[in-house]
C-alpha cells in the first residue's frame, strides 16, 4: 500500500523550563512560557507516561498506532527487519527562554541493564537561531571523579556544575552531536532542532530555578549513586570535538548532510534547499524552515508545503523531492551503521 506524506498537527505540552515564542511563530502553534518543546513525528512517550509525547495524525490517530498497523508501508522491509516497528528517531524543536540545567543521558548498555530499554539517548542539536556569543556546555573541562560530582549534586551547587563544563560557541547552521553520557547545557535563547534516540531519559545534575524536584525525579528512579555510573567523567578532546561538530551555515544551494559521519549510527539530517534533488525512499520527518514549495513523490503524487509545516513521509511514497522552500529532513540511521553504534 502506497501511503502519502502527511502534514502533522502541533504536538506541544508543558515542561519544567521556560520557553519562548519561536516554536509558535514557526509552527503556527501555541509555544509560550511553559511550552519550550515540540515533539515532531513522535512515537515516543514522555518518561513514565502512557501517551503524552505521542504525535497524532490529522484524523486524531496516534502516529505510533498507524505505524503498528502497517509497518512495512511506513518503513520498508530493510528497516522493519532491523528495527521492527520502532521509528529509531525522535525529533524536537527546543526554544529555551532560560538556560537548560546541566544534565546527561544514559547510553544503550546502561538503559538495557537498568531500565530494560533498547535505546539510550545520544542526541544532536541543529542550531536554527542563536544570540551573539551564544554557547553550549559539552562535556567536563577536566577529568572529574564520581564522588566529587555526587557531592556537588547533593549540595545543589549549580554554579560549580556549570563552571565544570567546556563551553563551546555556537551559531546558526552549526550541528553538534552529543554522545550519551556527556554532561551538557544549552544557554537561553538558542533555538534548536534536536534529533535523538527515541527515549525520554534524562538525569539532572542541578535543578535550582527550574520547575522540577530533582531529588525525586532527577535520577530516572534509580538513585543518584546508580545513575551517575552513566555519566562520562573525562573531557572531550579537541580532536574528538571536531568529529562531533559540523558547521554548514545553511548556505548550500544543494542538498547536504548537516552532521558528521559520527552521527550515522543514530540518525541522519540533511538540508534541502528546494532545488528538486532526489531523496531516497525511507521513513522521513521534514520540517519546512522557510518559503513555499511542492513535495513530489514517485508513488503518491505531490503535496503543497510551506513555512513551518512538519511532515511524516512514509517509505512507500517512494523517492521524493522538494521543489521550492527550504527544509531539513530527519531520518533514522542505516541499519548497518546502527548495529555498530554504542
Amino acid at each position: 500500500m502506497n501511503l502519502s506524506p502527511i502534514i502533522l498537527p502541533s504536538n506541544q505540552f508543558d515542561h519544567f523550563y521556560r520557553g519562548g515564542y519561536r516554536i509558535g511563530e514557526l509552527r503556527n502553534g501555541p509555544g509560550g512560557p511553559m511550552r519550550p518543546e515540540e515533539w515532531i513525528g513522535s512515537a515516543t512517550t514522555r518518561f513514565g507516561e502512557k501517551t503524552m509525547g505521542l504525535s497524532t495524525l490529522p484524523n486524531g490517530e496516534y502516529l505510533r498506532d498507524a505505524i503498528g498497523a502497517d509497518p512495512e508501508s511506513w518503513f520498508g522491509p530493510e528497516h522493519v527487519s532491523a528495527f521492527g516497528t520502532s521509528t529509531e528517531i525522535l525529533v524536537k524543536l527546543l526554544d529555551p527562554d532560560q538556560r537548560l540545567p546541566v544534565h546527561y543521558h544514559p547510553n544503550k548498555a546502561f538503559a538495557k541493564k537498568h531500565l530494560a530499554l533498547d535505546h539510550g539517548k545520544t542526541e544532536a542539536w541543529i542550531i536554527l537561531e542563536a544570540p551573539a556569543d551564544a554557547k553550549v556546555g559539552l562535556g567536563f573541562a577536566q577529568t572529574m571523579k564520581k564522588d566529587v560530582v555526587h557531592d556537588m549534586v547533593k549540595r545543589m551547587d549549580s554554579a560549580a556544575l556549570l563552571a565544570s563544563l567546556t563551553m563551546v560557541p555556537v551559531k546558526p547552521g552549526d550541528a553538534i552531536l552529543v554522545p550519551a553520557g556527556t554532561p551538557h547545557a544549552i544557554e537561553a535563547g538558542i533555538f534548536v532542532l534536536e534529533l535523538q534516540e527515541p527515549t525520554d531519559l534524562s538525569a539532572l545534575l542541578e535543578w535550582e530555578g527550574f520547575a522540577v524536584d530533582g531529588i525525586k525525579d532527577g535520577h530516572l528512579g534509580l538513585g543518584f549513586d546508580t545513575v551517575l555510573d552513566a555519566l562520562r567523567f573525562d573531557p572531550i578532546s579537541a580532536a574528538e570535538q571536531k568529529e562531533l561538530i559540523k558547521s554548514t551555515g545553511f548556505t548550500s544551494k544543494q542538498s547536504q548532510s548537516l552532521f558528521t559521519s559520527k552521527a550515522d549510527g543514530y540518525f541522519r539530517a540533511d538540508l534541502l534547499p528546494g532545488d528538486g534533488s532526489k531523496t531516497n525512499a525511507g521513513f522521513s520527518i521534514l520540517l519546512m524552515l522557510d518559503g513555499d514549495g511542492i513535495l513530489e513523490t514517485k508513488n503518491s503524487g505531490s503535496i503543497a508545503v510551506g513555512h513551518g509545516d512538519a511532515l511524516v513521509i512514509p517509505w512507500s511514497a517512494g523517492d521524493w523531492s522538494l521543489n521550492g522552500g527550504v527544509g531539513i529532513v530527519c531520518r533514522p540511521p542505516l541499519p548497518a551503521a546502527a548495529a555498530l553504534a554504542p
